[in-house]
């Protein structure tokens, strides 16, 4: 069973920046693509970026040239980096893993407020 634990989140200003760190269990991690989603109250989960074990990042387009996707294979931790950020960046963001299986870590709050 693999387990994903995001951290990182909490309140910042506009224009502000955090690195949240996704952290899995287990010997998939390598060779399983890794995302990242948010989701803010009221509305749906929303795609943010995702990277696949040595290939290049993909972006939403709101996200595109402020946030950064990286990973590190050998310490089996993926990272979202944050930059500019706007209120309407607020959610909870999701890290999550998939291949032959899906996994979802259980989130972490990221408020951008002044």
């Amino acid at each position: 069973q693999v387990q994903l634990v995001e951290s990182g989140g909490g309140l910042v200003q506009p224009g502000g920046s955090l690195r949240l760190p996704c952290s899995a269990s287990g010997s998939i991690f390598s060779i399983y693509s890794m995302a990242w989603y948010r989701q803010a109250p009221g509305k749906q989960r929303e795609f943010v970026a995702t990277i696949r074990s040595g290939g290049s990042p993909v972006y939403a387009p709101s996200v595109k040239g402020r946030f950064a996707i990286s990973r590190d294979n050998a310490k089996n931790t993926g990272y979202l980096q944050m930059n500019s950020l706007k209120p309407e960046d607020s959610a909870v963001y999701y890290c999550r893993l998939t291949g032959a299986s899906d996994y979802w870590g259980q989130g972490t709050q990221v408020t951008v407020s002044s």
